[in-house]
């Protein structure tokens, strides 16, 4: 592959990267991302900080681990792949640091459903992964069960890994986990927080689903004023 080859994805994976600062998601150097392509993946190269890198320092990989440019890939490159090739239903695999979504995972705590705006992430909870050295197989093996039937997990002493469509829907995730872990960590000063049980989780996603795609909603989202019958 040509290291000219698929420029937009390699410009949109560097202008995520940016936003990831920008946004608060992430700091300086640390953190990754990774794109599907036709081929393989497209990911970040290693130890380059984001506001130094060009299009032809993004780096393809293959799934058998091979890889083509001037640029060693992130260390984290074995969750990239392995999660890319075990979820058809995702192209794009965001890591980063953020401040309270890593202040809860050194704890091993996860986000659960303390709010209805969790089911973002696929399910009842955020679960926190095992800790596991950085860039081993051990700690792909632990992100993958995190993530099962989920977009997003934390890693345990870590960070977290957010999962999309898009690089703007993967970033748009990582916003969102960020915001959930601050409010979290703020709603624990006052005591443990009123968890939603998992049928409630269940239909918020329905609905979040349903307003995504336009379908009808049930009747109790029916505005007021056409809730009611006519005279």
């Amino acid at each position: 592959m040509s290291e000219l080859a698929n420029l937009p994805e390699r410009r949109a994976i560097i202008d995520a990267c940016l936003a990831m600062n920008r946004l608060g998601v992430n700091q300086g150097a640390s953190g990754n991302l990774s794109m599907r392509i036709a081929d393989g993946f497209l990911v970040t190269p290693t130890s380059l900080p984001y506001d130094e890198m060009t299009p032809e320092d993004i780096v393809a990989m293959g799934f058998d681990g091979t890889y083509v440019g001037a640029r060693r890939p992130s260390s984290e490159w074995r969750f990239h792949r392995d999660i890319l090739r075990a979820r058809a239903d995702v192209d794009v695999v965001l890591h980063a640091h953020p401040t309270f979504a890593t202040a809860l995972a050194v704890h091993g705590h996860g986000i659960p459903s303390f709010h209805y705006m969790v089911a973002l992430a696929g399910g009842d909870s955020i679960r926190c992964a095992p800790y596991a050295t950085f860039g081993t197989q051990e700690l792909s093996d632990h992100a993958l069960a995190a993530l099962d039937g989920r977009l997003a997990c934390l890693l345990a002493n870590h960070g977290m890994i957010v999962l999309g469509k898009s690089v703007k829907a993967a970033l748009a995730l990582a916003v969102e986990v960020e915001t959930l872990a601050r409010q979290y960590l703020y709603a624990q000063q006052l005591g443990e927080p009123v968890i939603l049980p998992p049928a409630e989780i269940a239909r918020v996603a329905e609905k979040m689903r349903r307003m995504k795609y336009g379908q009808p909603i049930d009747d109790n989202d029916a505005p007021e004023d056409t809730a009611r019958p006519r005279a």
